[in-house]
């Protein structure tokens, strides 16, 4: 819905981005990209839900009393990738809750990155959705990750090395690869410091068979001690890089906000 007020006659976009962690959102004005991203992030109380925190959210923030000509809320909930090929959107909650038992009290909804060939799974609280569906009817729900990993698949296509990638944010790690446009590994570790980022990275670094010698190795979001882990890695593998969001999106305006998360940079200078 378009607003007709003087201050918002411009369309503007506004995306929510949830995790169990925190909330955050990001206005963008769609007629002009030039005029700077509005972002504010959320001070989570920790006595409260994450659905308690957002309802607060909508009646203590000026940024929900306006409406915007488009809604995109990016959920950071766990993952289940699943082939095109072999993918039938009717047994998506049943491969979901499968894997995920405790998402009972959810909603299921899919992800497709044509581009890799897969469907990716995740949940939305049913509460959650309920409480941005009515203020947001038309809003359009999309998991937190899937900008990140289809930027990095095209991004993947440069030089002629293999490449693994550790995208690091709400205390936790995803390590993937990519081959013949699919997932060659993809996984989600819970992290508590990095020398736990370190046993994994390796780990999976040995079970791919990556060649120490030739094949690369990239970090990127909130890496936790990154110098430390940079360090670290070299001694076992020797091209290690950060992906420095900065210089990657070329000096982006919206790059140079430093808290903004990665995957929420991604989405709006990439898309989805």
């Amino acid at each position: 819905m378009t607003t007709t007020s003087h201050e918002n006659s411009t369309r503007k976009r506004l995306v929510i981005r949830i995790s169990r962690h925190s909330l955050a959102m990001a206005v963008q004005d769609i007629d002009d990209l030039s005029v700077p991203l509005a972002y504010t992030p959320y001070t989570i109380k920790g006595t409260m839900s994450i659905t308690a925190n957002l309802r607060e959210a909508m009646k203590t923030l000026e940024i929900f009393s306006r409406d915007y000509t488009k809604v995109m809320v990016m959920v950071d909930t766990p993952q289940l990738v699943v082939p095109l090929d072999v993918y039938k959107e009717s047994d998506s909650t049943l491969l979901y809750t499968h894997c995920y038992p405790d998402t009972g009290n959810s909603i299921v909804k899919d992800d497709i990155i044509g581009d890799i060939n897969v469907a990716v799974l995740y949940s939305i609280p049913k509460d959650i959705h309920t409480v941005i569906s009515d203020r947001y009817p038309s809003a359009t729900f999309f998991n937190a990750s899937t900008p990140v990993w289809h930027y990095l698949f095209k991004r993947s296509f440069s030089g002629g090395k293999r490449k693994l990638y550790a995208y690091f944010h709400d205390q936790s790690m995803e390590i993937f690869g990519y081959g013949q446009n699919r997932f060659k590994f993809c996984n989600t570790f819970t992290l508590d410091n990095s020398h736990d980022a370190l046993y994994f990275i390796l780990n999976v670094w040995k079970q791919q068979s990556m060649d120490e010698q030739k094949d690369e190795f990239h970090l990127v979001g909130e890496v936790p001690e990154q110098q430390w882990l940079e360090t670290e890695l070299k001694g076992y593998i020797k091209n290690v890089y950060f992906i420095n969001p900065v210089t990657d999106f070329n000096r982006s305006p919206i790059a140079q906000n430093p808290s903004l998360p990665y995957d929420m940079m991604t989405y709006f200078i990439k898309g989805r």
